[in-house]
């Protein structure tokens, strides 16, 4: 490496900012076209390059994490063909293949209906989401490149392939809701750059019906302004679910990431529809689905945290007209997810980020039975659209990969799994090897009991051991039990992984994530310092041998652990990360963010993300950890500035010699915040792990056969 970090000017930009004065030195790293932001982020990647040459344990390492990525497959999509047959889709992504195809079987045999890799050998093209026609003759898919999200719409002819529209943009994020008869849909666009202010072209959603291979301009405009509906702020998210016989509609409207959401329904029909509102201006969410017999069915928080399921008729489709089927869990569990099944109702909850599966009688709720899962881990359930009692179960934990199994409805028995694409890792050898799970509680600063995670090559410890600790804790996201080779990797190597339930996710429900966010952001920093110093009183690791590790909201959760606490951790992997909360807001999707974090714009709320922005707690003098920076020149959701602007003023003031405690950035091209090819994410995971063993004492040497 170097002894010395590319030089970056420290500006004397001081702002008062509503009453508080704010230091932004590094600002002109914001701007990634000028010249000086072009030489400094060349020369952090020679200085990354730099790193990585020393350390070509790398491409062994990443071949070993190829070999512990599985095949897999979905559970299949049954519908019948328009001949009268069935007609299944499904995806699946063959072992070492960059991304899953989307295939479909019916009379005629298997056969690809869409395939990435096809699409682009380099892997840069991702299929973002796909519904079949209600008859199942024609498939909508959603396609992006390079990481942007800026998803365009095709639409094909299932049987021959032949392509009936497309590319229709500006559909990132947009469901897809086909109209009986397969000659038209209902989807959410974003209005054309030219109609919206500069700057705003990200936002401002609105729900069209459109015609397969009509020009997109003459959609009809079924809500969000201008007379159709109730006019929705730029930041709207919007949700569209269509009765299957295309009598019905529900709209849902979301500002942002807010957990709350506004819900309206419209008979369907010719000229503007009259939109009644179910819930307005409530600060709680629901979920619309409509049922086969006529219902409007909603998953809601309602006067319920952990959520409820209930039914309603659409024409008395407020909370008066609410018959409740299944009640919130009397054990705390959360409702993530249900299928109508025949006379049946099959749920999924989460108890503690673990998974427990039930099923009712859909006409009261009653429970019939419930489902004896393989163990502790995460299900999913898939159903027929047609509600016909056919039920698939998918099933993972950290160290079993995703499999899909029929699940009888009436026994609760689970049959044998699908076959996946390569064989199982197993009987591969791959997941040979010592690899216990188990869950641990601990306290944090506040008294509150936070679950943590623990996957090692033992039981209990009997000597401290290279540790990772895993934390994301927003956005209402649960961190529930899931396969993953880089963990299997790290603990077959002998260290000890650790991801824990903070607060801020969805573990527990609503209220533990709201514990965790605006105001009360500072217990997600302290339930994961409980984690490490739990790690470390029990024995598993000492603060010389643990790194923390997370991404996104997670990369400011690292962020703000190594800048409040830098003596507690050896090495840091922060990867698109928000870490300047002043001005986060004004980049990326920011401003659709701001009821997760607070506002810069009020002066109470500037004073909370002043209170742990990592950006602006960085201590001139001081031993910080190792740290790893990893951005994505396609990244449309955080700007890479972030992770740009804290390199650079880490650099400026850790204390040490740079190869024992190195700040370094690697960025890369063409990918972005969301899905990316196996190849890339090998690569990324390799540079990553490699990284923290070289820090804390771990050594990763590929697994010989068998063993």
């Amino acid at each position: 490496m170097t002894d010395s970090y590319p030089p970056a000017e420290r500006q004397t930009i001081v702002e008062d900012l509503l009453g508080h004065r704010v230091a932004d030195p590094y600002r002109w790293l914001e701007d990634e076209s000028t010249e000086a932001t072009k030489a400094w982020s060349a020369a952090e990647d020679d200085l990354w390059a730099s790193w990585a040459a020393r350390h070509p344990e790398r491409e062994a390492l990443a071949e070993r994490l190829m070999e512990l990525v599985p095949g897999v497959r979905s559970a299949p999509l049954v519908l019948d063909s328009p001949t009268g047959g069935p007609r299944r889709f499904w995806t699946e992504r063959a072992p070492r293949r960059d991304h899953g195809v989307l295939w479909v079987a019916d009379e005629a045999g298997a056969r690809p209906l869409v395939d990435p890799n096809a699409l682009d050998p380099d892997g840069k093209i991702t299929l973002d989401g796909w519904a079949p026609s209600i008859e199942g003759d024609r498939l909508a898919y959603l396609l992006s490149s390079g990481g942007d999200e800026e998803a365009r719409l095709w639409i094909v002819d299932v049987a021959t392939g032949d392509v009936l529209d497309g590319p229709v943009d500006r559909l990132r994020y947009s469901p897809l809701a086909w109209l009986p008869g397969g000659e038209e849909l209902l989807y959410v666009r974003r209005l054309a750059p030219e109609a919206v202010p500069d700057g705003e072209e990200m936002y401002h959603r609105r729900v069209w019906r459109h015609r397969v291979g009509a020009d997109p301009g003459g959609d009809e405009l079924l809500f969000g302004g201008d007379g159709r509906g109730p006019d929705v702020d730029k930041t709207a998210y919007l949700g569209v679910d269509v009765a299957r016989d295309g009598s019905w509609a529900a709209v849902t409207v979301e500002l942002g990431t807010a957990p709350r959401n506004d819900l309206y329904v419209a008979a369907l029909g010719a000229g503007p529809l009259d939109w009644q509102p179910v819930l307005v201006g409530v600060d709680a969410q629901a979920w619309p689905a409509w049922d086969n017999r006529g219902a409007l069915w909603l998953l809601t928080d309602l006067d319920a945290p952990r959520r409820r399921l209930v039914r309603a008729a659409p024409e008395r489709p407020g909370p008066d007209g609410w018959a409740e089927i299944v009640g919130e869990d009397p054990d705390g569990g959360v409702l993530e997810s249900y299928v109508l099944a025949g006379d049946d109702v099959v749920v999924a909850r989460t108890r503690h980020a673990l998974s427990a599966v039930s099923v009712h009688a859909r006409d009261d709720g009653a429970k019939r039975l419930d489902v004896a899962l393989p163990g502790a881990g995460t299900a999913d359930l898939t159903g027929r659209p047609d509600e016909q009692p056919e039920v698939w179960l998918g099933w993972t934990t950290y160290a079993a990969p995703y499999a899909v199994a029929p699940l009888d409805v009436t026994t609760g028995a689970i049959g044998e799994p699908l076959p996946t694409p390569g064989g199982s890792p197993a009987a591969r050898n791959q997941t040979t090897g010592v690899v216990i799970s188990q869950q641990l509680t601990y306290r944090s600063a506040d008294g509150t009991e936070v679950r943590m995670t623990v996957i090692a090559p033992e039981a209990s410890p009997t000597a401290p051991r290279p540790t990772v600790l895993y934390g994301y804790g927003g956005f209402n996201i649960s961190l529930t039990p899931a396969y993953s080779s880089s963990i299997l990797a790290w603990v077959q190597a002998g260290g000890v992984w650790a991801v824990a339930n903070l607060r801020g996710g969805s573990e527990e429900g609503e209220p533990w994530h709201r514990d965790g966010m605006r105001e009360h952001k500072h217990h997600v920093f302290e339930d994961f310092e409980a984690a490490a110093d739990t790690l470390v009183a029990e024995g598993w690791t000492t603060p010389g041998q643990l790194g923390i590790m997370g991404g996104s909201n997670g990369g400011l959760l690292v962020g703000a652990a190594l800048t409040r606490s830098p003596e507690r951790y050896r090495a840091v992997v922060c990867s698109a990360p928000l870490l300047d909360m002043v001005r986060y807001e004004q980049f990326g999707l920011g401003a659709t963010w701001n009821d997760e974090f607070g506002t810069a714009a009020d002066p109470t709320e500037l004073g909370w993300l002043l209170s742990y922005s990592p950006y602006h707690h960085v201590v001139e003098g001081t031993r910080y950890p190792a740290v790893l920076f990893t951005v994505f020149d396609g990244d449309t959701r955080v700007d890479p500035l972030h992770a740009r602007k804290l390199a650079a003023a880490l650099q400026w003031a850790t204390r040490g010699d740079p190869d024992d405690r190195p700040v370094v950035l690697r960025r890369e091209a063409d990918v972005g915040h969301g899905a990316r090819s196996i190849r890339r994410t090998v690569d990324l995971v390799a540079d990553e792990l490699a990284f923290l063993a070289a820090h804390l004492g771990l050594t990763l040497a590929p697994a010989t056969p068998g063993g």
